[in-house]
């Protein structure tokens, strides 16, 4: 028992940078997927036939294909196309994959949750003179947000769990420097920490929005 206590100290140090690197993809990703998929979301909405068409072909295209294809595309397949596009850097290159993926699914979100407004308040901010964009900044996306926390918190959970794909393009995660110790030692025991990692990283996560959730709580 002290020899297996010994060997997981022992492989802390890796996990842990291994947690840097799935933490720090996960909210970057997750916070430009955010930031992108309003936009979409709001082209998706447009009266515009060519925005509305290019963002629901945005939509259905990276909800549609793989996770993982995706990201092979974007760090093997792009420097085929164009020599120009690429990006010897692992962690963008899994940073653009991943924002483009959660862009795509956080804007039918967005979408649903601005659609779920009571149509009464567009036409009551437009008879107070208020335009378009002023409706959607100042009326509409504020109570939107409060209805989007649940659906986002999932993805979030979603995407830190897809982050083990990045080991695949030898991305050093947690799952990565799993099968890295699991190499060197020979011992299948490391998968217990890793998982135990991922439980308390999805666990602090989890309260996070749990606590968000109650806080703007569309009931109160």
């Amino acid at each position: 028992m002290d020899n297996i206590k010994t060997m997981i100290f022992s492989w802390m140090p890796q996990l842990l940078l291994g947690a840097r690197v799935t933490v720090a993809l996960t909210v970057s990703a997750v916070g430009a997927g955010i930031i992108m998929s309003l936009f979409v979301a709001l082209g998706k909405m447009s009266k515009n036939v060519i925005i509305n068409r290019t963002c629901s072909a945005y939509v259905f295209f990276f909800r549609g294909t793989p996770l993982l294809m995706q990201l092979f595309f974007v760090y093997y397949a792009l420097p085929m196309i164009a020599p120009a596009l690429t990006i010897n850097n692992r962690f963008l290159a899994a940073f653009i994959a991943y924002s483009l993926n959660c862009a795509a699914y956080c804007a039918e979100i967005i979408r649903a949750a601005i659609q779920s407004i009571d149509k009464g308040q567009f036409e009551a901010s437009r008879a107070l003179g208020l335009s378009y964009a002023q409706t959607m900044r100042l009326v509409i996306v504020p109570q939107s947000i409060r209805r989007l926390i649940p659906p986002v918190g999932n993805e979030f959970i979603m995407m830190l769990k897809d982050a083990s794909l990045v080991s695949m393009i030898a991305l050093v995660d947690i799952t990565k420097a799993t099968r890295n110790i699991e190499g060197s030692t020979r011992s299948a025991l490391v998968y217990i920490p890793a998982m135990i990692l991922y439980l308390i990283i999805t666990a602090i996560f989890s309260w996070f929005f749990h606590k968000m959730e109650n806080k703007y709580s569309i009931y109160e």
